[in-house]
């Protein structure tokens, strides 16, 4: 079996975190790098294009074979949900531009994937990511999140 190298995405309209783990032919998660695409304070239209063009960046430096992304979450703000959903499907357009497999998981998933609970706190899950990845300290939340999608990734497909 091959290493497969994930690529996790956190989407936000103004910071958008990514993180890759690899998963090697012995079954182990390993992290490769994690960061944040900032995306500014200007208009939001351009504001997406940083975030394609990030993305992009981020898969050509990588060579990831998968994407996994966080589906957007909606609470009570629902402009902000659309603004999450836009950032979402520019991330999900950059996956497709590089012929990269898609897939999508609910919040609750990711936290229940790494935690054991699906109402886990941002504590729990950068200290979960810290623990299986043996970090030396935590990293971003944004980029943390990231990292906790690409390892709910390798659970669920691998299991």
């Amino acid at each position: 079996m091959a290493n497969r190298r994930i690529l996790g995405i956190d989407p936000g309209s103004k910071v958008t975190g990514y993180g890759i783990v690899e998963l090697t032919d012995k079954a182990r998660v390993c992290y490769i790098a994690s960061g944040c695409i900032r995306s500014g304070s200007g208009a939001f239209m351009v504001r997406l294009g940083e975030i394609y063009r990030g993305v992009v960046a981020v898969i050509d430096e990588y060579e990831p074979s998968e994407l996994a992304i966080e589906d957007v979450f909606v609470s009570k703000n629902v402009a902000s949900a659309l603004k999450l959903g836009q950032a979402k499907g520019v991330a999900i357009a950059a996956a497709i531009s590089r012929d990269l497999p898609t897939f999508e998981y609910s919040p609750r998933k990711v936290k229940k994937s790494l935690v054991g609970n699906g109402s886990a706190s941002k504590g729990q899950v950068q200290h979960m990511v810290k623990a299986i990845l043996s970090l030396q300290k935590s990293p971003p939340t944004d980029a943390s999140d990231a990292l906790a999608i690409g390892i709910c990734h390798v659970n669920t497909s691998h299991s």
